[in-house]
C-alpha cells in the first residue's frame, strides 16, 4: 500500500481495557445499530474525547491523552443520550456537551411536544458542580472550545463556539473564578456572546491553527470566508474567496465539529464534500467533490494557492490520487492509482475525517491514524511502473521522502542506472538532479521555490488512462487584514507574487549556454580579464565548499584535477544564478544569496558524484581503470554507458560536471571500446580529450604497432594547444618530426621578409654534406641568435633538434639506419 497508516489511537486498544479494569462494561447500542463507544472530538492539544454507554443505560464521557497515554473519566449522564459533540477547555475545568434528547419518533410516542430535541450544556468539572443550559432547540447544535494558546494551564476566561444547524455560529465568553477549591462560572445567568457567522451552508474548524472556514451562497457562486481567532481572545474575518460551486443543500455540512458517526451517516451522500487544508508556509488548498449526473463518474475540484506538496483523494475500492499541487501545471507529477495499488486495507468504506494534517480518523471503529507515504511501497511502484507518467510522478514523490533517508536515494539511483533506456519521454538523470536540488534548496528561503527549476520538461502531452483533467484560472482570494503575521503574512506574500509575477520566474540555462560557448572560444590573452578571473574565483569557492562537506577519501576518482571548461561553467552558473536571485529576492540580502548559490552548485556536483559513487559500488569498480595495458570488463562497459548518459543529461541542462569526469570517462572508453568506436565517440563529442588522460596514455603505453595507431589517432585529434603539450611527453620519431616542423614554421614566421646578414658557423659536431639542410640550419641559427626564439623553452627545442630530426626522418624514409 502506497499510503501507510499507523494507529496513534484505538478505542479497543487504548480505552476498552481501561474501562474493563474499572468495571465499566461497554454495552452495544443495538437500537442505533452503532457502537456505544465512539470518538466525539479531538482537541488541539491531542486530547481525544470519547463517550460510552454503561450497564444502567447511563452515558459517560472520557478523555485520552495521546502524550501521556492515560485515560480520564470526565462526566456521567444518568440516562441514555446520543452525544453529538463535546469539547473541554485547555484548563480542563469546563466541559461543553451537545446531545439529542429524543428521536422524532420517541417525541411523538411520548407526547413530548414541549421538550426540545437538542440540548447544549456547559458543565463545571473541577470538580463536577453546576450545569448551565446554553441552547435548548429543535435543530442540531455543536460546541467547540477555543485553544488560543496551546497548552495553557491557567486562565480566568474561556471561549466557546456554538454551531447551529440553523446556519449561524456564535461565540460565548465564559469567565470563571476559583471558590473554595472549585472553579465556577461567574455571572452564569447571561453569558456574553458574539455572532461570528450567518447564513452559512458549510463550515470547517481548523483546531491546530484556530481558524473557522465557512461558505455562504451568493447567486450562482459560493463565497469562502475565514475567521481567525487570536491569543488575545479577539477574532476577525481574514479572507474571502469566490468558488465556482453552486450548492443547494438544505442541511449545513460541518467538518471537524465533532465526529458523531451516526449523525454523519444521516447526511445525504450527494451533499457537499469539501475540505480546506493549510500549511505553515502560507499554503491554502480547497478540495471539493460534487455529485456527478453521469453514472460511474466521480468529479472533484481543487482550488489552490499553496506551498503544500500532496493532497490525497481517495474513493475506497476505486482509486487513490496523490495530487502534486505544488506543480499542478503538469499532470505527470501526480499519482493516479487504481486497483491493488489504490487499496488501503485499514480504511473501509465508511465515515472518514482528517482532523489534523497527515491524520485520518475512522469514525466507524474509533481509530486515529498518522498517515505517511510508504518509502518501500513507493519504490516498488516506481520499479514496477510501465508508463512514463507513473515513473515520473513516483520519482518526484520519492525524492520528497529522500530528505529523511539516504537509503531511499541510493535505491532510486540503482533504479535509474537500470532503467536509462526504458524512459522515453523524460531523462531520469536530469529529473533526479533537478528535483533533488529543488527539494534540498527550497526550504532555505521563502519564495525560492518560485525561482529554481523543478523539472527538465517544458510540457507534457501524455494521457493518464481513465482520468480527465481541466485547469481553470480562478479569482485570487482577498485578504481583509493589514499588517498580518505568520501564516497570513506568508499567504499575502504568495498572493502578491502570483499577482505581479513574471510569466516565467524559474531559472533556465539559455543565457548560460550561450555565454559558456562564447567564453570557451576566447583566446589566451582575453582569458586573463578581470571578468573571467571573477568567474574562476566563483568556481574555486564552489570546489572549496565541496571539500568542506566531504573530507573522506572518495571512492570515485573525481575532483583530482583541474578542468578549465567545467570550472568556467561552474563559475558562470554561480554568477548568473546569483543575478537571477538578486532580481527577485532583494529582501534576502547579498550574503544569504551568495550562500544559496554556492550551496546549489556544490549540491549539483555532489549529486553527480553521488550517482557515480553508487554506480561504482554496484559494479564493484576501483581506481585501476586508468591502467591502459588491459581491456575493460563488462562492468566497466556498463559504467561507461551510464557515464555517457550522465554527460548527455548534463549537456541537455548545460550543467557542470565534477572535475575529472571527462578524464574518467575517456579512460573507460579507451579500455572498453574498439578503436574505430572510440574515435567515433571522440569525433562526435561524446568523449572529451583531457590532458590528464592523454598524458597517461602516451606515457604508459609502449610503442608497438597497435598502440602507435591509437596514439597517433588521439594526438591528431587534440586541440592545438593541448597537442603541443602532449607531444612533449611522447618520445617518438614521428612526433619529434612534427615538433621540429612546428618549430621551423614559427621561426620562419618570425623572420618574415628580413634577410640574413651573414651565415653562422655550422652547429653540428660532424660536418653534414647536405647543402639544403646546411643552409636551412644556418638561417634558423641566425634567427635564434637574434632573440626571437619564443617556442616552449622548457622543451629544449632548437636548431640542433631540428637538424637531428630532419636527418632521422630522411634516413627512415630511405630505409637506412641513423646513428
Amino acid at each position: 500500500m502506497l499510503l501507510q497508516l499507523a494507529a496513534e489511537f484505538d478505542l479497543q486498544r487504548d480505552v476498552v481495557p481501561w474501562l474493563a479494569a474499572r468495571g465499566w462494561a461497554v454495552a452495544l447500542d443495538t437500537s442505533e445499530k452503532s457502537s456505544a463507544l465512539y470518538i466525539v472530538n479531538v482537541e488541539r492539544n491531542g486530547k481525544i474525547i470519547y463517550t460510552w454507554k454503561g450497564n444502567q443505560r447511563s452515558t459517560h464521557i472520557g478523555l485520552y491523552d495521546l502524550q501521556m497515554k492515560e485515560n480520564e473519566h470526565l462526566y456521567t449522564f444518568e440516562k441514555d443520550l446520543r452525544i453529538i459533540s463535546c469539547s473541554i477547555n485547555s484548563e480542563r475545568t469546563l466541559l461543553a456537551v451537545s446531545f439529542r434528547q429524543y428521536t422524532e419518533e420517541e417525541r411523538v410516542t411520548h407526547l413530548l411536544q414541549s421538550v426540545s430535541k437538542y440540548l447544549a450544556l456547559l458543565i463545571e468539572i473541577h470538580p463536577i458542580n453546576n450545569v448551565k443550559v446554553l441552547k435548548a432547540v429543535d435543530s442540531c447544535v455543536r460546541v467547540q472550545f477555543l485553544y488560543p494558546v496551546e497548552d495553557r494551564n491557567s486562565s480566568t476566561e474561556s471561549h466557546l463556539l456554538l454551531v447551529s444547524e440553523d446556519k449561524y455560529i456564535e461565540q460565548f465568553d465564559i469567565h470563571v473564578a476559583e471558590e473554595e477549591h472549585r472553579v465556577v462560572i461567574q455571572n452564569s445567568g447571561q453569558l456574553p456572546r458574539a455572532r461570528v457567522a450567518d447564513d452559512l451552508i458549510w463550515a470547517q474548524w481548523d483546531m491546530t491553527e484556530q481558524r473557522l472556514f465557512y461558505i455562504v451562497p451568493k447567486e450562482s457562486r459560493s463565497i469562502l470566508r475565514c475567521v481567525q481567532f487570536y491569543p488575545d481572545e479577539n477574532f476577525n474575518s481574514t479572507l474571502e474567496s469566490q468558488l465556482d460551486i453552486s450548492v443547494n443543500d438544505k442541511q449545513v455540512k460541518l467538518v471537524n465539529f465533532g465526529y458523531n458517526d451516526c449523525e454523519d451517516r444521516d447526511v445525504p451522500s450527494k451533499s457537499l464534500n469539501l475540505q480546506v487544508f493549510t500549511s505553515k508556509a502560507g499554503g491554502l488548498c480547497v478540495c471539493c467533490s460534487l455529485p456527478s449526473d453521469i453514472p460511474g463518474e466521480i468529479s472533484y475540484s481543487i482550488y489552490f494557492l499553496h506551498k503544500d506538496y500532496y493532497v490525497a483523494a481517495y474513493l475506497p475500492g476505486q482509486f487513490l490520487h496523490l495530487l502534486n499541487i505544488h506543480h499542478p501545471d503538469l499532470l505527470c507529477y501526480s499519482l493516479f492509482l487504481t486497483g491493488e495499488d489504490a487499496r488501503i486495507d485499514m480504511l473501509p468504506n465508511c465515515s472518514i475525517q482528517s482532523p489534523l494534517v497527515s491524520t485520518v480518523l475512522d469514525c466507524c471503529i474509533g481509530r486515529l491514524y498518522a498517515m505517511s507515504i510508504s518509502d518501500s511501497a513507493l519504490l516498488k511502484f516506481l520499479q514496477n511502473s510501465k508508463r512514463d507518467s507513473e515513473r515520473l510522478a513516483a520519482l518526484h514523490c520519492a525524492l520528497l521522502c529522500v530528505r529523511s533517508t539516504t537509503d531511499l536515494e541510493m535505491k532510486i539511483i540503482w533504479w535509474i542506472s537500470e532503467n536509462l533506456s526504458t524512459c522515453h519521454s523524460f531523462d531520469p538523470i536530469q529529473e533526479f538532479i533537478i528535483a533533488s536540488l529543488y527539494c534540498r534548496m527550497c526550504p532555505e528561503t521563502n519564495n525560492l521555490d518560485k525561482l529554481l527549476p523543478y523539472t527538465s520538461l517544458l510540457d507534457w502531452t501524455g494521457v493518464i488512462p481513465g482520468v480527465a483533467c481541466a485547469t481553470d484560472i480562478i479569482s485570487l482570494p482577498v485578504l481583509e487584514m493589514q499588517n498580518s503575521k505568520g501564516f497570513w503574512e506568508k499567504l499575502d506574500s504568495n498572493l502578491e507574487s502570483v499577482k505581479y509575477a513574471e510569466p516565467h520566474l524559474h531559472y533556465h540555462n539559455n543565457v548560460l549556454r550561450r555565454e559558456w560557448r562564447n567564453l570557451s572560444e576566447e583566446t589566451e590573452e582575453r582569458r586573463a580579464t578581470a571578468y573571467l578571473r571573477n568567474i574562476f574565483e566563483n568556481a574555486k569557492k564552489v570546489l572549496s565548499h565541496l571539500d568542506a562537506w566531504d573530507s573522506e577519501e572518495r571512492l570515485v576518482p573525481l575532483f583530482q584535477e583541474e578542468d578549465y571548461q567545467q570550472q568556467l561553467l561552474m563559475g558562470l552558473m554561480v554568477a548568473q544564478l546569483k543575478d537571477h536571485l538578486m532580481r527577485h529576492l532583494q529582501y534576502v540580502g547579498k550574503k544569504k544569496i551568495d550562500q544559496i548559490v554556492l550551496d546549489y552548485v556544490a549540491n549539483l556536483l555532489n549529486l553527480v558524484h553521488r550517482i557515480m559513487k553508487e554506480v561504482w559500488k554496484i559494479h564493484q569498480l576501483h581506481s585501476c581503470i586508468f591502467c591502459f595495458d588491459e581491456r575493460g570488463s563488462e562492468a566497466e562497459f556498463r559504467v561507461f554507458h551510464i557515464m555517457s548518459r550522465i554527460l548527455e543529461a548534463a549537456n541537455g541542462m548545460c550543467m557542470p560536471l565534477p572535475p575529472g569526469f571527462h578524464s574518467l570517462h575517456l579512460g573507460l572508453g579507451v579500455r572498453c571500446l574498439p578503436l574505430h568506436t572510440l574515435l567515433h565517440y571522440i569525433d562526435n563529442g561524446v568523449l572529451h580529450l583531457t590532458e590528464t588522460c592523454v598524458r597517461k596514455l602516451l606515457k604508459d603505453l609502449d610503442d608497438n604497432e597497435k598502440n602507435e595507431k591509437l596514439k597517433f589517432s588521439i594526438v591528431t585529434r587534440l586541440p592545438e594547444a593541448l597537442g603541443l603539450k602532449a607531444r612533449q611527453f611522447w618520445d617518438h620519431p614521428v612526433n619529434a618530426n612534427f615538433r621540429a616542423r612546428k618549430y621551423v614554421k614559427l621561426l620562419l614566421e618570425k623572420l618574415g621578409n628580413r634577410q640574413c646578414s651573414r651565415p653562422v658557423p655550422e652547429r653540428h659536431p660532424v660536418c653534414v654534406e647536405f647543402l639544403p639542410l646546411n643552409y636551412l640550419t644556418n638561417v634558423l641559427a641566425e634567427i635564434e641568435s637574434q632573440g626571437v626564439h619564443l617556442y616552449e623553452k622548457q622543451d629544449h627545442i632548437n636548431v640542433r633538434f631540428v637538424e637531428e630530426a630532419a636527418l632521422k626522418h630522411t634516413m627512415m624514409l630511405l630505409g637506412l639506419r641513423y646513428s
